[in-house]
Parts: structure tokens; sequence; C-alpha cells
């Protein structure tokens, strides 16, 4: 659906964090640009079940709809920015969650 909101779960180890503080610095004003809206993030997220708990931190972005997210992900000025956030950490996984349609 073209209005069905999307979420977005990352979990990343930070190793370098001059370097991830670089890509930071450069995320929100990106995310702003395609309408994206940071959540949270969780340093030391509590597993209440399942085999093992992630390691390093996880984050929730959304955005308010699926062409938006992918946007922002092709957006060429976004991927030199991920240069830094490869450097700097061990990226475990960024998932795209489709949300609920409006009712």
């Amino acid at each position: 659906m073209p209005d069905q909101p999307v979420f977005m779960l990352a979990n990343l180890i930070i190793q370098d964090a001059a370097e991830y503080r670089k890509y930071e610095k450069g995320f929100f004003p990106l995310l702003k640009r395609h309408g994206g809206e940071f959540v949270t993030f969780d340093d030391a997220p509590d597993t209440f079940e399942g085999v093992a708990p992630r390691p390093g931190r996880v984050i929730l972005f959304s955005f308010p709809t699926e062409q938006q997210a992918r946007a922002w992900f092709a957006d060429p000025d976004y991927q030199a920015l991920s240069e830094y956030r490869r450097a700097g950490t061990q990226l475990e996984f960024l998932t795209m969650v489709r949300g609920m349609p409006p009712r």
C-alpha cells in the first residue's frame, strides 16, 4: 500500500566510535530529508526469548512509506555517508518491516 508506514530496524556493533560519530552527524539530516523519523536506540536491549541476545546497538526509525525508505537508502548522499558506518561498525542487519495499513 502506498501510504503504509515502514519501520527500519538496525543492529550494529560499534568498533570505532570516531568513525561512527561522523556517520551519526550526517544521518539525521538525511533521515529528515526523506521524511523519516528517529524512534529510539538501545545499547543494552533485553532478549526475553530466543537463542541469543543481540550484540551491540539496536536502532529503530521509521518512514511514512516504503518508497521513502527505499529512496533514503538509495540516496547517493546516504550511500557516501554510510562508508563511515561501514568503517566504524560491524552491521549485523538493517531490516525494513512494513507497518499495519491505516484502518
